[in-house]
């Protein structure tokens, strides 16, 4: 390919390349990712500047709001609708009237010209101050929008937040207001604190794997049992309606993991959904079925990235709060030291006011023809009383001691006027005091909002650890295995042979099976439909840790037998292992199931000198080992069967050659025999 081909590749791939870059900071710092200091998407803080801009007490039309927000906000009104009752109904900076939707159920709000909010008490204390907000043009230059809110509490952890963005994703979860407020006080006197989240629809969490605003949550539902028949669900977990529940539930006992007769959705105010159990099973079988197979139980993996200096970094809670804290305390001092010099200022405009008034000093300008003679007479008239005020006199000052009219001056009241500059001398010396100790000056200012506020957002969510729901126990074994030694296949839609009872077992679609051939093999399957395994299947059954394997089989060229013990052993599914080395002689005896009292007869190959044919083994004296061990001999001479005799009194052993546990016994009919 020639150079100039390249070149305009190249320049097209930088053009690509600048543009992507473009547009995803513009979706993560514009759209997606919330600020760290206010806690709001853009779209946020635009409704609410425009809510306040608005304010006048009263609601307004939400179809008004959302038009005011377009001034501001460079996309369609859809979205500041749904971000608008987004967070109306999370219940801190907005009140409501009208249908604003359902968050139990999902129920959507109606038509924004059918309903009014306005600006909650808590949203105008806390949040709006334009001496402390920095404001940029609009996108469209025509209007001034906040580059971010002077928030005096911390909404970030308040309200939670989620948002996908190009390569990015954060979902910040909801914490409890009077929790937040706390935890600032004690960050505030060094005390160490702990943060965890609260969510709206109530449940309970686990926040064992929980890592500070991240990490992982487990989320339940809270159940009731009125009687043995009904559970009721009262809260859900986090994020979830009872509609997406009721059709979790639904889809599960469609699938046979539950058995329900009715579900009903009675949620208004408050969650309830009552679930009508099948005739034959009760509530307390049921809740571990409905936690484990349904969304009763979530499991949510918070994250909490936020913008921080116009770039995305990833938090953790108590970084969060501590920068909020330290935010609130620095935005507590600028408003004292703001109303610090306004009253400083007052307090030098009513002394001046005063002094101009009680001496009499506007007489001295009666005499004077031009403005400029008027403004020098009242300068120089004011300089023996310099040291009284606080600072120097400017041409401003003059200008409004010319512009007090007639009858202000003949009706002055001194006593009225030294009274109000006391006020103000009080109210100089209250917040030159405050701002001595900005620490207590703040945490005062938390305990008040605590004190007015924090009634009204009580904790919904219960903090409490659970144990993990294992599906396995909890599904219902209602599946029936089957295996058909001639055609060779397994699974719960075969049909097993007559006679093969004990190669039948009872599961469900979560267990695993433990399948052992006669060679020797084993391998560990899922539940199948059909599976072709072959025709030497010996042993058949459900994957337990607990169980315990007696195993008797035939190995090598001498034809010996031997008895092993081993535990469950660990397995990869479908891999096949061995339980002995693989040889054309060698095969299974006998295999049983039990940790002790355990007794086997061995019956031997005849020979002309042995007194006995038989012998016998107590397997409680055979050590359990690993499966990859060889095992006891069993004799020196071939074993022709082994037959289990657990339950038959033991009986002397005469025979010295015999091993612990061996001896002879005439009671072969006893036991159930394996023939060779």
């Amino acid at each position: 390919m020639s150079e100039t081909t390249e070149a305009p590749r190249g320049k097209l791939h930088q053009l690509f390349d600048a543009n992507f870059l473009d547009y995803t900071s513009y979706v993560i710092r514009e759209r997606a990712i919330p600020d760290v200091d206010d806690g709001l998407k853009p779209v946020q803080r635009r409704i609410l500047q425009t809510l306040a801009n608005m304010d006048d007490g009263r609601f307004h039309k939400v179809a008004n709001v959302v038009g005011e927000t377009m001034k501001l906000h460079p996309h369609g009104d859809q979205s500041i609708f749904d971000a608008l009752v987004n967070l109306a109904n999370k219940g801190y900076l907005i009140d409501r009237q009208g249908n604003f939707g359902n968050i139990f159920t999902g129920d959507q709000a109606s038509a924004p010209r059918y309903i009014e909010c306005r600006l909650s008490p808590l949203a105008r204390e806390t949040l709006f101050n334009r001496d402390l907000t920095e404001f940029i043009d609009s996108y469209d230059g025509r209007m001034q929008e906040p580059v971010r809110l002077p928030a005096k509490i911390p909404l970030l952890l308040l309200l939670g937040a989620e948002g996908i963005a190009v390569g990015m994703a954060t979902k910040i979860m909801p914490h409890n207001f009077g929790e937040l407020l706390t935890a600032q006080i004690a960050c505030l006197r060094g005390e160490e604190f702990t943060l965890y989240p609260d969510f709206p629809r109530g449940g309970i969490i686990d926040a064992t794997d929980y890592d500070h605003g991240n990490g992982r949550l487990r989320c339940r539902a809270r159940l009731a049992q009125p009687d043995p028949k009904t559970i009721v669900i009262t809260e859900l977990p986090y994020n979830l309606t009872t509609q997406n529940l009721i059709e979790s539930i639904e889809k599960a006992a469609k699938a046979n993991k539950l058995k329900i007769a009715s579900i009903n959705d009675y949620t208004a105010e408050k969650v309830e959904v009552e679930i009508k159990l099948a005739r034959g099973v009760l509530a307390e079988e049921t809740i571990d079925a409905l936690y484990a197979f349904t969304d009763c139980e979530l499991s949510v993996s918070p994250s909490l990235v936020t913008i921080e200096d116009n770039l995305p970094r990833q938090h953790r809670v108590e970084e969060v709060l501590r920068r909020n804290t330290d935010l609130l305390k620095t935005n507590l001092e600028k408003e004292l030291r703001i109303e610090l010099g306004r009253l400083e200022e007052k307090w030098h405009a009513r002394k001046l006011e005063q002094i101009f008034i009680e001496e009499r000093l506007y007489k001295e300008i009666e005499e004077k023809i031009n403005y400029k003679a008027v403004v020098s007479t009242v300068r120089q008239s004011l300089v023996p009383f310099a040291e009284e005020l606080q600072r120097k006199i400017t041409t401003e000052d003059v200008e409004r001691l010319l512009e007090i009219k007639i009858r202000r001056i003949s009706r002055y009241d001194i006593d009225r006027q030294r009274k109000e500059l006391r006020e103000i001398e009080k109210e100089i010396a209250r917040i030159k005091q405050s701002l001595t100790d900005m620490v207590g000056f703040t945490i005062g200012y938390l305990e008040d909002l605590m004190a007015r506020y924090g009634e009204q957002f009580p904790r919904k969510s219960e903090l409490r650890a659970f144990d993990e729901v294992d599906a396995r126990a909890a599904a219902a074994a209602d599946l029936t295995v089957g295996y058909h030694r001639e055609s060779g296949f397994l699974g719960h839609k075969i049909k097993a042979e007559v006679g093969t009872a004990d190669l039948e077992c009872c599961c469900s679609e979560y267990d695993r099976l433990l399948l052992i051939f006669k060679d020797g093999l084993y391998k560990v399957i899922n539940v199948p439909d059909k599976l072709f395994v072959g025709p030497d299947v010996h042993w058949l059954g459900v994957v337990k840790n607990d169980l315990v394997f007696n195993l008797v089989y035939r190995h090598g060229p001498e034809n010996l037998a031997y008895v092993k013990r081993f535990a469950m052993p660990k397995f990869i599914v479908g891999r096949e292992y061995r339980l002995f080395e693989e040889n054309k002689r060698s095969a299974i005896l006998l295999l049983l199931l039990g940790r002790e009292g355990l007794r086997l007869r061995a019956s031997l190959a005849p020979s002309a000198r042995a007194k006995h044919n038989a012998v016998e083994l107590d397997l409680d004296e055979v050590l359990i080992k690993g499966v990859g061990a060889k095992g006891k001999r069993v004799a020196t001479r071939t074993v022709r069967k082994v037959t289990n005799i657990t339950g038959t009194p033991k009986k002397p052993q005469p025979t010295p050659m015999a091993l612990p546990g061996i001896g002879s016994s005439p009671d072969e009919e006893n036991g159930q025999e394996t023939d060779e």
